[in-house]
């Protein structure tokens, strides 16, 4: 029985990542206009969640391990790798008509879905009110992450329809984390001690190499001062989620 209500906190945690479709009650000019807020909400949070979340509780699992920085440099390098790759296989005409780091995010996020899987399955192995509980803290900290990577997705070049896609098909990853974190319980740490770093390096590499610089192109000291506020935004509510909910 906690395996069903296992299966069904993760369906319900992958549906978090629909958030997105409340854009579809702005206009499209309005959007347009807030989306460099969500692409710095966003940065903010994919370097939060780096430095605050997922390295922590790297060196928590490992003892303050050097490998973690070894594998944290590994992740940040692997995805260099894969935006060179993706550059080279779509772009090399230097035409390209959605921006690589689309695909960057929805594979770093598909990690860190899988991640927040192997926690809630292992979370109801134990029992079902440390289940909940878990679960209802990965919502909190998910709802405005995944708003942020729907508003990176569209500024990178994709429709809101087919953001709201490609964010949920990332965001089943975590229905299969969830099984392997049920059926493997005791191997979890072992599972999140290789992920958790290699995601913290995508996600600095995609926040620092991508999304930041897109944020110096505003063309008035207004809307840089606005997306600085709200890239700060995004790592003070990871910090918050970080001391409340940890």
């Amino acid at each position: 029985m906690n395996f069903f209500w296992a299966i069904l906190a993760s369906v319900l945690v992958s549906l978090i990542s629909l958030v997105g479709i409340v854009s579809f009650l702005l206009k499209e000019d309005f959007l347009e206009k807030v989306l460099f807020l969500l692409v710095g909400f966003g940065a903010g949070g994919l370097i939060g969640g780096a430095f605050l979340h997922l390295l922590p509780e790297s060196l928590e699992l490992t003892g303050n391990n050097l490998n973690i920085f070894v594998a944290t440099i590994a992740g940040f390098v692997l995805f260099f790798v894969l935006e060179h790759y993706l550059y080279w296989r779509h772009c090399h005409k230097g035409k390209c008509d959605v921006h690589l780091f689309t695909y960057l995010n929805l594979f770093g996020d598909g990690i860190h879905n899988f991640i927040d899987g192997l926690i809630i399955g292992a979370s109801f192995f134990v029992g079902p009110r440390i289940g909940v509980v878990t679960t209802l803290i990965i919502i909190l900290h998910e709802i405005p992450q995944e708003l942020g990577d729907f508003g990176v997705l569209v500024y990178g070049g994709f429709t809101r329809w087919r953001a709201l896609f490609y964010n949920l098909l990332s965001a089943l990853t975590a229905i299969a984390g969830t099984v392997v974190g049920y059926l493997f319980s005791g191997y979890v740490g072992m599972f999140s001690r290789f992920l958790l770093p290699i995601a913290a390096g995508g996600f600095i590499y995609i926040a620092a190499c991508d999304l930041i610089p897109q944020l110096y192109k505003e063309p008035s000291s207004r809307r840089a001062s606005a997306s600085l506020i709200v890239f700060l935004s995004g790592i003070a509510l990871m910090y918050f989620f970080k001391i409340y909910f940890h």
